[in-house]
């Protein structure tokens, strides 16, 4: 049964890991982007152990401390290696038979291992360097290494006469066992490079580690509070780069007075206005929509001095704030890099801006507010 729960929670972590595709980008409404930068982390926690039993609660109860060292690989996937360690409890309850009474005891431990944490504020929400509240899962395994067991050993003497007790499990000297845990991690955002960690986990361990056979794996369960200290930058500042001022025309030198030839009118260049629509919480520009994009492309190399206004948006009815200024964004972005890298059309003749959906370009009709609309004139 320990197997099988080990195995239930490695294929939870592997759907998780699954999912972690996440942008590592956070841009604010100025166009300033914060890149999301790989580093280590450690963590300095204690708190307590409450570990299964028939005793009452408070009889349970002992002291417990975590050091971890991790890394951060995406804003959504981390790893760490993890030592918890101190006491163990286990006990019997009141009402035994012959007239024992009840009995707890405790012995050592220390469990290093191997966690694999998963942000779940920044898998749901997207990256936010500056999120105040960010709540992690994970889930992992190693091996407690479990010493200093004589409590129980002294109290087996008098349970030797009792019939119904069976003490097949009791142990002495240090014994080392796999265990699996899983559990959640609140992060609240102190600075760059520290957090206040509020962390609970649960672990399973085979029935022998608590000295009694009750034909079903051995749990302990740890509320820890702590520090999560950042090793290293955690992004890179990105600043716009400035607008290119239009150089300063030559002066024109007036010419001799010439006879003034009949005047040619010129036909009127009139703007071309694009409106390249997407697919829900997408931002690739769908075949059907890649013409749109040439058609601006084709102007731009017609007229060499028309420029191009390209705006973000998405619905409002769908998504939050959060999520719908990211996708705007992202869809803006993806014609801009379009219109640079396939048609070579200069980044000085391209504005571009996002407006989330807080603006309905389309008020009556949700689905196309999915768009990217670009006027070229």
């Amino acid at each position: 049964m320990f197997m099988k729960s080990m195995k239930t929670l490695f294929t939870a972590a592997l759907l998780l890991l699954s999912m972690t595709a996440s942008a590592q980008t956070y841009r604010t409404y100025d166009g300033t982007k914060y890149q999301f930068e790989k580093h280590a982390f450690l963590n300095l926690e204690g708190g307590a152990q409450y570990t299964l039993g028939e005793a009452k609660f408070s009889k349970l109860l002992s002291p417990n401390v975590q050091l971890g060292l991790g890394y951060q690989f995406s804003p959504v996937f981390a790893a760490r290696l993890q030592a918890n360690a101190w006491q163990s409890k286990g006990g019997w309850p009141t009402g035994l038979p012959n007239k024992v009474e009840g009995f707890d005891y405790k012995f050592n431990y220390v469990a290093p291992g191997l966690d694999l944490m998963f942000n779940l504020s920044n898998l749901v929400c997207g990256y936010n360097p500056f999120r105040v509240f960010n709540v992690t899962a994970f889930v992992g395994g190693g091996l407690n290494v479990a010493f200093s067991n004589d409590e129980v050993n002294d109290f087996a003497k008098q349970l030797n006469s009792l019939n119904g007790y069976n003490l097949e499990y009791l142990w002495d000297g240090t014994k080392a066992r796999p265990f699996g845990r899983a559990g959640l991690e609140l992060g609240f955002r102190l600075s760059d490079a520290v957090s206040l960690l509020v962390e609970g986990n649960a672990n399973i361990l085979s029935d022998k580690y608590n000295s009694k056979k009750a034909d079903n794996p051995d749990w302990y369960f740890n509320g820890l509070v702590g520090l999560r200290i950042n090793l290293g930058k955690t992004y890179t500042k990105i600043v716009p780069p400035a607008p290119v001022p239009e150089p300063e025309p030559e002066p024109v030198v007036e010419p001799e007075p010439q006879p003034v030839p009949q005047p040619v009118v010129q036909p009127k260049v009139e703007p071309l206005k694009r409106e390249i629509f997407f697919v829900i919480n997408k931002w690739e520009i769908r075949e059907s929509e890649q013409q749109k994009v040439k058609d601006i492309a084709d102007y731009m190399k017609k007229y060499p001095n028309a420029k191009v206004t390209i705006t973000g948006y998405a619905d409002e009815e769908t998504g939050n704030d959060a999520i719908n200024d990211k996708l705007a964004a992202n869809r803006a972005d993806m014609v801009v890099k379009v219109l640079r890298e396939e048609y070579g059309i200069s980044e000085s003749r391209i504005s571009y801006s996002s407006k989330g959906s807080r603006v309905q370009p389309f008020p009556n009709d949700n689905e196309k507010n999915r768009v990217t609309i670009c006027v070229a004139e």
